[in-house]
């Protein structure tokens, strides 16, 4: 089935405490200009990456690319996990979610905790955004599992950072 810029859902929602903390899930929350998502660190420490998401879809492509279908998609430690939404590919994209809007400030990365939890899922969530979004708070709300999310500005696609080395 295509994805869409209209229909996507929220279907999972985490946060951490400490930035090597496990990801703790939850079904609702809310979610700030000052904080991003109320209990997780990065919203108050990094503002350009306060809230970060996955498309399940990305998720699934990356894990099926390394032979590991079942790996829970907080290994990706992203906050907001989608499905059915076509993410946008370029900063300054505006996502919403409710009444909270999101800018997309960029890829996420994947980092080299990645090839902690399974050799070779950095490379696979390299190519095409596949790794998320990183994304900056213009306007906070409550957030619940199931809530519709939809791309409300689309910015010109841009190419994925390369991978070092």
């Amino acid at each position: 089935m295509p994805l869409s810029l209209t229909d996507g859902r929220l279907i999972g929602l985490a946060w951490r405490s400490a930035r090597l903390e496990p990801m703790q899930v939850m079904e609702a929350g809310t979610i700030t200009q000052a904080a991003g998502l109320v209990g997780d660190f990065k919203g108050l420490k990094f503002r350009k990456r306060q809230i970060t998401v996955l498309a399940i879809e990305d998720w699934r492509a990356a894990c099926e690319a390394v032979g590991a279908p079942d790996l829970p998609w907080t290994s990706r430690r992203a906050n907001l996990l989608v499905e059915g939404l076509a993410l946008p590919r370029a900063r300054g994209s505006i996502l919403g979610l409710g009444a909270v809007r999101l800018e997309v400030t960029g890829q996420t990365y994947p980092c080299v905790r990645m090839e902690q939890v399974h050799k070779g899922l950095l490379r696979a969530l390299a190519p095409d955004w596949r790794g998320g979004l990183t994304c900056t708070v213009l306007a906070g709300g409550p957030v619940r599992l199931g809530d519709p999310v939809t791309v409300l500005e689309a910015r010109q696609w841009e190419l994925p950072l390369p991978l070092p080395g």
